[in-house]
């Protein structure tokens, strides 16, 4: 016991300042329950300090603090100027305290402590992370993060790790609540009872330029109740590690450096004037595009790459009152084509812009002939705002020479539904049932009965063929799990319109509607761009994307027109549509044709002239893998061959269903027809249709319309002449003679 207690007090540690100060003052703080603290001049008592304190005299003063009784837990806080007087949010407490050269007794030590009190009983609160903040090292964040834990009341578990691919060098993270998420399915069933609530509290920080580790993003709230135990944080540590940590157990502590984040304006200045609040929100400035270090000139420099090696790119650029770039627009030439023939639904991702990444991107996305997104267009946003969007959008609709798609599909966001209104006001604009649903275990994971509560509310959203069957089914939810008065819930009801299935019926969506619980729509980037990923690097990978897109649309056309698919049916319609879809949409179209065998029964219940309404049953795969049997009303007109089913299958996917079909052999039709095969699913869709190419809508003036109907008709002929040698050297004979007769032309105008 002697020999421990003089160990003890031997155990001390110097923290001195780094030599590198960016435009503040970097500070130690420790947590309120260390032991003895000595201070020098730097810190001094509140009624003590001087009014100037010296840069030179702040750089050589050492400060000595003693052994914490957790070593982990020194931080170090973002310095605040007031005026000249220097104050740290955490060292203001001391300073009120009165800390000054003496050193302090364990009794003088208690008193203090009562002291820092709010009058209460409860400390004063740790300095909590905000965007900004840097770190030494990667230890030194985590390292502070699990301290705001304790303090708190939470465990800290690394949720991603990004590292370099030939140094292993780690250069990014995200820190989550250890309720962050739920089990894996082969996980439930053990005997530990759940304890993830799918707890979006969490930190992104990524290694920086400066070699710190900056935090770029923060989420503070819980779903969950915080305990008031101190938890140790859920750390998986390598053997090598923990050799490590024993042999270091007796240091005299960490010393974690925080810097304040030095913001880079878009003119690529390195300097800054501005206070620690300034640097946490300078990133949100909705009137400029944040843009670091030699993003301006990337810009630059791709957009003049573009335009000589890309003759149809087009861009457009937003600057603010001051000059500085706000908004960006750019399309390809590929994707400008693309809008001719698959811009009659678009899904407008704005995940990337709603999730602060490193790039505020928004892509609008189409389908093509294959099933395939398709890139329409692309933006940059300084900010999440009605007259950015706007801005986004107007330069889209000028790109597309004024057309304008039939469906539009964005995530739930009023900002977003204010800005469409406006700018497309003739588009139904819907939001995407897979972002609602990819949001239940955050909204409502920490509600009682969460698993039963989720089983219903799918089942209301994808088993309902009504709307009565949907009101009925939701207020059921509502009044056995209590959710009347949930704020997400009721959001969600008032806009059921706009996403619910059953109120979409009428909607064309062509393949991208997502309305089955299997169904997403995943950001065309997925898998090129992540949280941290710099605009320099995205601008490199977003050809790279769009160059192996492209090559999938084109080996899939190939496939499409040289290999017959295989029948798996004597049904006449599979072998009609065998021969005009392409093969991606043929083999959905297939399964409605196998599936036809799982209804059993067709019936005539209502007749009115040529109008008939048949009742078709059909045996579903139900509840604990037990097969139910659901009823579909199928309307079907004879007279003009018309046939809708209430699943509303093709519009939501643009071929007919399994009930429609049977009702059509039923009535002994042995051709689907023509109305309902969609010309943009067949696999020569490209070669029948051209957008804008007639010679009765050629303005005679309008030079820039006459560019872009020769290039699309010239864009087709290079797709069709790379499939081949033999189709490259005619594609390539074609050129040469059309360029001739083009020639002759010009001398006998001249």
């Amino acid at each position: 016991m002697i020999r421990k207690e003089k160990k003890k007090k031997k155990n001390t540690f110097r923290m001195n300042f780094t030599n590198r100060v960016v435009e503040g003052i970097v500070f130690p703080i420790c947590n309120q329950r260390c032991g003895a603290t000595t201070a020098a001049d730097l810190i001094t008592s509140g009624r003590n300090q001087p009014d100037t304190i010296k840069r030179t005299e702040i750089l050589k003063s050492p400060v000595q603090l003693s052994r914490f009784q957790q070593p982990e837990t020194l931080a170090v806080a973002p310095a605040i100027f007031s005026g000249h007087r220097i104050i740290s949010p955490c060292l203001r407490p001391m300073a009120e305290a009165g800390c000054s050269n003496e050193r302090v007794t364990n009794g003088e030590l208690n008193e203090r402590e009562k002291e820092l009190d709010d009058g209460t009983g409860e400390k004063k609160e740790f300095v909590a992370p905000a965007v900004g903040m840097e770190f030494e090292s990667y230890d030194d964040a985590y390292n502070y993060y699990n301290c705001y834990a304790k303090e708190v009341g939470f465990r800290v578990r690394v949720k991603n790790s990004w590292f370099k691919r030939n140094s292993r060098e780690k250069y990014g993270a995200v820190l989550c609540c250890s309720s962050q998420g739920f089990k894996r399915i082969k996980d439930v069933n053990r005997l530990r009872k759940e304890t993830r609530t799918g707890c979006p509290a969490m930190v992104r920080m990524r290694l920086a330029d400066s070699k710190r580790w900056r935090v770029l993003e923060v989420m503070l709230e819980h779903n969950h109740s915080l305990g008031v135990k101190k938890y140790r944080p859920v750390k998986k540590v390598s053997t090598g590690n923990k050799r490590k940590s024993l042999s270091s157990s007796d240091a005299e502590g960490r010393t974690i450096k925080l810097y304040r984040a030095l913001v880079i304006d878009s003119e690529g200045n390195g300097k800054s004037s501005l206070n620690a609040r300034d640097v946490m929100n300078s990133s949100e400035h909705p009137d400029q595009l944040n843009l670091k270090r030699g993003d301006a000139q990337a810009i630059y420099n791709y957009f003049c790459r573009m335009q000589l090696t890309n003759p149809n790119f087009f861009y457009l650029m937003d600057l603010n009152d001051e000059g500085h770039l706000r908004n960006v627009f750019w399309v390809d030439a590929r994707s400008r084509v693309s809008c001719g023939y698959f811009g009659d639904v678009v899904y407008i991702d704005n995940t990337y812009l709603l999730s602060k990444f490193e790039i505020p991107l928004v892509a609008f996305v189409g389908m093509n002939h294959h099933s395939h997104s398709v890139l329409l267009g692309c933006g940059l946003l300084a900010g999440e705002t009605t007259e950015s969007y706007i801005w986004l959008f107007k330069a889209w609709i000028t790109c597309m020479s004024g057309c304008s798609p039939q469906t539009i599909i964005t995530d739930r966001c009023r900002t977003l539904q204010d800005a469409i209104a406006e700018a497309f006001p003739r588009a139904h604009h819907c939001f995407g049932l897979s972002h609602i649903m990819k949001r239940v275990p955050e909204k409502l994971g920490g509600l009682r009965h969460y698993d039963a509560l989720k089983k219903t509310f799918m089942k209301a959203v994808y088993d309902t063929l009504k709307v009565i069957e949907f009101e009925a089914a939701w207020g059921f939810m509502v009044q056995r799990f209590g959710v009347g008065n949930h704020e997400w819930l009721q959001a969600l009801y008032e806009d059921r319109v706009r996403w619910a299935p059953v109120y979409l019926k009428d909607t064309v969506f062509a393949g991208m509607s997502a309305a089955r619980p299997s169904e997403i729509l995943n950001p065309f980037f997925e898998r090129y761009v992540h949280k941290q990923t710099p605009l320099k690097e995205f601008l490199d990978k977003f050809e790279l994307a769009l160059q192996k897109k492209h090559k999938e649309e084109t080996l899939a056309d190939i496939e499409s027109r040289t290999v017959s698919p295989a029948l798996k049916t004597r049904c006449s319609f599979e072998l009609q549509l065998s021969k005009l879809y392409s093969k991606e949409i043929f083999k959905k179209f297939q399964f409605e044709v196998e599936e036809m065998y799982s209804c059993f029964s067709t019936t005539q219940i209502h007749a009115d002239g040529p109008i008939i309404i048949f009742l078709v049953k059909e045996r579903v795969m139900g509840e604990s893998s037990r097969r139910e049997i659901r009823d579909y009303e199928v309307l079907y007109n004879r007279t003009a061959g018309e046939v809708r089913c209430i699943c509303s299958c093709f519009n939501f996917y643009g071929y007919l269903c399994r009930h429609a079909l049977c009702v059509l052999n039923f009535n002994g039709v042995e051709e689907i027809p023509c109305k309902y095969i969609l010309p943009r699913w067949k696999k020569d869709y490209k070669r029948l249709y051209i957008p804008d190419h007639s010679s009765n809508d050629v303005d005679s003036t309008d030079h820039r319309k006459w560019f872009n109907q020769l290039y699309s008709s010239a864009l087709q002929v290079v797709e069709e002449g790379v499939i081949s040698l033999e189709h490259y050297s005619v594609a390539l004979e074609a050129f040469e003679e059309s360029l001739n007769r083009v020639r002759e032309v010009e001398e006998k105008q001249a």
